[in-house]
């Protein structure tokens, strides 16, 4: 028996030698290492040897089992190292190009528009103030003139996590932050953040997402500073050649207030189906900074005033790149998204 192992080990180192590509490799383990291999058949049958030889058959059976493997992981890497070579020789490859440039990923269309927000409101001296996206029905209602029952409230269909703490409806809570924080200062702030509403998705709304407000406090400021102010942003935004309409409104934490309006850039003016063929579309809701809410800032009404102005961020992009579904915004399409 340990005469047949010497000769079985020869047999299969030479015929190991004359492997030469990888398909080969895999026959000669099959049939020296494998399952139903000769050296396997013999280990198996070690037991039923004659107790006096099963030690030396058993050690020799092993160390024989040992050398084929590691000859034929040596003959592995061999054959690994030729076949690289071969192909580096027959496809011509240029190992010393470059490699592929790893895409890169992009800007979001609210993220791009909200800087380009931030940029024009930074030059008219406005400074960035974010606020939590989780409020107190005191912030988000309240303090903002409108105590409980209130038929405004009806304006906000509310996300609530408790009888007493919600998402919020819109970024004015952010006011009455700034405001405690700073005063008795004068503020010139714009508040950016996500807001949440219960209400169906359609193609112009969602019920979550941006809005930028901004708010003035100080002495003697007028509401023609708070047109002048939006007049500045839409032309700087959408053209120099937009024009503004200021018309009247109400928002219970601004009075007087107003909503301003933009003559349509997609038509001119002219009237089309986007701006319901009034030749002109609604850019935000604004209006003089009311009393009480002021006072429940902290300042005292009586010496400061001031202005506060808000709008979302997709619709402002919308018609600035004429997409006609808000939806797009946050459909992970890339198709969509690698256009800006």
């Amino acid at each position: 028996m340990l005469q047949k192992l010497h000769q079985l080990k020869d047999k299969a180192l030479q015929a190991l030698k004359m492997v030469s590509d990888s398909e080969e490799l895999e026959s000669w383990r099959i049939e020296h290492l494998g399952r139903k291999s000769e050296l396997n058949q013999i280990l198996h049958d070690v037991g039923r040897l004659p107790p006096e030889e099963r030690p030396a058959v058993g050690r020799l059976t092993n160390e024989v089992k040992l050398a084929l493997e590691t000859a034929y992981e040596g003959k592995a890497e061999a054959l690994k190292r030729q076949e690289l070579e071969r192909a580096l020789r027959e496809e011509r490859i240029d190992v010393t190009l470059p490699g592929r440039p790893v895409s890169l990923g992009r800007l979001h269309l609210t993220t791009q528009t909200l800087r380009e927000i931030y940029a024009i409101f930074g030059q008219m001296g406005f400074q960035v103030y974010e606020s939590p996206d989780v409020e107190t029905d005191e912030l988000n209602f309240g303090l903002l003139n409108m105590p409980p029952h209130h038929p405004a409230r009806d304006m906000w269909d509310t996300f609530w996590i408790s009888d007493e703490v919600l998402l919020r409806t819109h970024t004015s809570p952010g006011q009455i932050r700034v405001m405690r924080e700073r005063c008795p200062e004068p503020i010139r702030v714009i508040l950016p953040g996500k807001c949440y509403r219960y209400e169906q998705v359609t193609a112009r709304s969602e019920h979550q997402f941006y809005q930028v407000e901004g708010l003035a406090v100080g002495h003697a400021i007028t509401m023609t500073d708070l047109i002048g102010t939006l007049t500045e942003f839409a032309r700087r935004f959408y053209g120099p050649e937009r024009r503004i309409r200021i018309r009247g409104s109400y928002f219970p934490f601004t009075e007087p207030s107003i909503e301003a309006d933009m003559d349509c850039i997609l038509c001119d003016g002219e009237g089309c189906r986007v701006c319901r063929y009034s030749g002109w579309l609604e850019i935000c809701g604004a209006g003089m900074v009311h009393p009480v809410v002021l006072e429940n800032g902290g300042y005292d009404p009586d010496e400061w005033n001031g202005f506060a102005f808000g709008f979302g961020v997709e619709r402002p992009a919308m018609v600035k790149y004429s997409i006609d579904d808000i939806r797009l915004f946050y459909g992970n399409d890339l198709r969509f998204l690698r256009q800006f």
